[in-house]
């Protein structure tokens, strides 16, 4: 796809090596090219996927799986942004939405498990391999990884949970329950600004036109607004943290927000407007 770009604007010769003009330039040199920016989140994706492509399968193990799948996630996502941005076809025209989401079983990953399970070298090479992803996708966003959080939380009806334990007044060791921990700038990592703009662009991805006072559209700070009162969504905390420790709140929001708004406007996008104002 990314050859076809640059034949598109650069002419065909542009996808070959100038000293061998029968061979056409690698993965690597094609995304130097198109990506020049070498801190660009979709950049560093592909170089990472591409490591893994040219590790020795000696190292590879199966929970492989649970460190790449975030980035492969995030890489089908951009792979649909470009052949939009770059060739003017919508992937999801031709393939269903919900076939671009990976399904894979996940678990939490225990390190001392894998030292365990394999050699010293796969054990090493795994967990450093594991340290640089998890680094990268903390300091990087959505273009780099999907991330998936594992959150446990006690509870004493048996219906909701999903595993078991017992608390032994005995045991030699000692442990204490966190009600609940989370950082604000990993769960509510928007603000109201790259909100609107998210949900602007999920709108036109799916090709939704909003009707507001009678005419066309665009999804504002206006109806953001309109949209937090008619729901009281600042007071819910899985879609908005509240900043208190300024002088007047601040607002970020979750990837919950964007979600529930599109949702909402994708039930009734000629009438939600005028109705939450109303």
């Amino acid at each position: 796809m990314l050859k076809a770009h640059l034949i598109k604007t650069r002419g065909a010769e542009s996808i070959y090596y100038k000293d061998h003009e029968n061979r056409t330039i690698s993965l690597e040199n094609t995304i130097k090219l198109i990506f020049t920016n070498d801190k660009d989140p979709l950049r560093l994706n592909l170089e990472k996927i591409i490591e893994l492509r040219n590790t020795s399968t000696h190292f590879i193990t199966e929970e492989y799986e649970m460190v790449y799948v975030p980035l492969f996630q995030a890489n089908i996502l951009n792979y649909n942004e470009k052949m939009k941005a770059f060739h003017s076809i919508d992937m999801t025209s031709i393939i269903p939405q919900n076939f671009l989401m990976l399904s894979v079983s996940m678990r939490a990953l225990d390190e001392a498990e894998i030292i365990a399970t394999y050699p010293e070298a796969v054990a090493s090479r795994f967990i450093e391999t594991k340290t640089q992803i998890d680094d990268l996708a903390v300091n990087n966003n959505e273009k780099f990884a999907i991330r998936i959080d594992h959150h446990f939380y006690v509870t004493k009806n048996r219906d909701n949970a999903t595993n078991v334990v017992r608390f032994e007044k005995e045991a030699k060791d000692n442990v204490k329950i966190v009600k609940e921990l989370q950082d604000p700038n990993q769960t509510h990592k928007y603000t109201a600004k790259s909100c609107i703009k998210a949900i602007q662009d999920r709108l036109r991805k799916e090709g939704i036109e909003i009707i507001y006072n009678g005419k066309a559209a665009r999804f504002t700070s206006f109806h953001f607004t309109n949209f937090c009162k008619y729901y009281g969504l600042k007071q819910n905390e899985k879609l908005c943290y509240i900043h208190k420790q300024y002088s007047s709140p601040q607002y970020s929001y979750s990837q919950q927000m964007i979600e529930f708004i599109v949702d909402e406007i994708r039930k009734d996008p000629l009438h939600i407007l005028d109705n939450i104002k109303k």
